[in-house]
């Protein structure tokens, strides 16, 4: 990790923006929707975006919250809940950083694990009667709109400035919960030091396009890889367009407006983007590096998103990791090999990240028989908020566990199978089995294999919301280990803040529970 720690001083978010000023002062900010701490705007300068994260830090200081104290951020979706977290760091305050797509009573059973946190919303939030109740017996700041027992933040003009407070790298700088998949989230304390650790490897990712060119972003706003990959993209001097939408027609607009030489996304918003390979106005046609991490990339997609750049030779970076750790693994896909084979999720980072495969059955893990994923990584969270002994339980020797299933190959290539919690019996991948039916049935927009009674079963949304033909699923289907079909409209299925389908869930909802 020796690459992750030298001179590491920690990521310093509260003057973000002031720095990217420096670096490129005719840089800007785009953004597809309206702001509530800036409301009319959708373009901003770094020198802007510093002042209002000055301004709402002095704001948030006024309201009363002190270096060390913890804010619990649950709002609708937008950038304000980034920049409200740049402010918070500005003077020490902990954002504990909920997403907008969670069930209130989730955000209500997490809240409650934090004592007496402040507590920052809006009024559509409050109108849920649990997190109404929460909020009359904790400070209330609202980012937008009035509540008889909270306070206006925006209403608090004209505040004096306060002075950036230093504190330790190892002190927490905010909070994220994971993606509740396998049931309640658990909340992830982040520090500086281990953003930073986080942020090194993949900097050097930004120098594959010129400073001239656009990057944009389309990554949930409450997770930690927007601390990651907004730095990366300012701190280099690009102009940056940050989409909260990824419907293709209306991301269509503002890509082909913003023609960007790097965009950063979840798999998934990939592969509702494929459709825009043909669009005749181009808007991924400038595109010289795509890049996603969270979960592993359909073949599918990859080639789709390769074949809409115009450009002679585009990338897609793929990186493997997970909300504790960060990226751990990478690999870089072009035009030309295409990806043959999406569950090889390619190496660690050289000098920052190592990755084992540990034996489940006594056997070397292969693909019939997969070992438990584990890694190093100087960006591994400090602790789960409230339950450190669940974080423990996941450290073997100084090897973080990661939950997954895989083994490398003979060149040392990582090669993920599945989520433990998601393995069936007689099928060696769903993960695999889904790559495959994606191939085949390019109608289908989503698909997932869970276990049901009836055994392993295929659930998917076509683009449309056209019944699948049945001749083709047979087709597509019959050398894979699949019992049968279930077909969903997109809307239904249940999904986490980086849009990867909650499968527990989607397993109690069609089996009635």
């Amino acid at each position: 990790m020796i690459y992750q720690r030298l001179g590491n001083r920690g990521i310093r978010l509260g003057t973000l923006f002031a720095r990217g000023h420096r670096a490129n002062p005719r840089a800007r900010v785009v953004t597809d929707h309206d702001l509530d701490l800036a409301p009319g705007r959708r373009e901003f300068s770094m020198a802007d975006l510093q002042a209002l994260v000055e301004d709402f830090s002095a704001r948030l200081w006024s309201a009363g919250l002190r270096t060390g104290d913890q804010i619990v951020v649950y709002k609708s979706d937008n950038v304000d809940v980034t920049l409200l977290a740049c402010a918070c760091a500005r003077i020490g305050v902990v954002p504990v950083l909920l997403s907008p797509k969670l069930e209130p009573a989730t955000a209500f059973a997490l809240v409650q694990r934090l004592g007496r946190p402040h507590l920052l919303t809006d009024p559509r939030k409050l109108s849920t009667p649990a997190l109404a109740d929460v909020a009359g017996h904790v400070a209330t700041l609202l980012t937008v709109g009035a509540w008889h027992e909270g306070v206006d933040l925006v209403a608090l003009t004209d505040r004096p400035p306060v002075p950036e407070v230093e504190v330790s790298p190892d002190a927490p700088l905010f909070v994220t919960h994971t993606s509740g998949t396998t049931g309640l989230p658990k909340l992830a304390v982040h520090t500086r030091r281990t953003m930073q650790s986080r942020y090194r490897p993949q900097s050097l990712f930004a120098r594959l396009v010129p400073r001239r060119e656009a990057v944009a972003i389309h990554v949930s706003f409450v997770h930690s890889r927007i601390f990651t990959a907004l730095p990366i993209a300012v701190l280099h001097g690009h102009d940056v367009a940050l989409l909260r939408e990824d419907d293709p027609a209306a991301a269509a607009d503002l890509l082909a407006r913003v023609r960007p030489g790097l965009v950063e996304a979840h798999p998934n918003t990939f592969t509702s983007w494929e459709v825009l390979a043909d669009d005749p106005d181009g808007p991924l046609a400038d595109v010289r590096v795509f890049s996603s991490t969270f979960d592993a990339a359909h073949p599918r997609t990859v080639e789709a998103m390769l074949h809409a750049s115009r450009r002679r030779r585009p990338v897609y970076v793929q990186m493997y990791g997970q909300s504790e750790v960060g990226p751990i693994a990478w690999k870089v896909y072009d035009r030309r090999r295409g990806m043959p084979e999406g569950r090889d999720v390619g190496r660690g980072f050289p000098l920052s990240t190592a990755i084992r495969v540990v034996p489940r059955d006594g056997r070397r893990p292969s693909r019939e028989h997969p070992g438990d994923i584990e890694v190093r990584s100087d960006g591994r969270i400090v602790t789960y908020l409230a339950e450190h002994e669940r974080w423990l339980a996941q450290v073997h020797d100084g090897w973080w566990r990661m939950g997954d299933v895989g083994y490398k190959d003979a060149r040392g290539n990582l090669h993920l199978q599945d989520r433990e919690i998601d393995l069936i019996d007689g099928v060696p991948s769903t993960l695999e089995v889904e790559d495959r039916l994606l191939v085949r049935l390019p109608e289908v927009a989503e698909i997932v294999v869970v276990e049901l009674s009836e055994g392993p079963t295929a659930v998917l949304c076509t683009r449309d919301g056209r019944p699948l033909d049945p001749t083709r699923w047979s087709l597509a289907s019959q050398d894979l280990p699949v019992t049968r079909r279930v077909q969903l409209p997109r809307e239904q299925m249940p999904t986490t803040s980086t849009t990867k389908v909650r499968r527990r869930e989607l397993v109690a909802l069609l089996e009635g529970r």
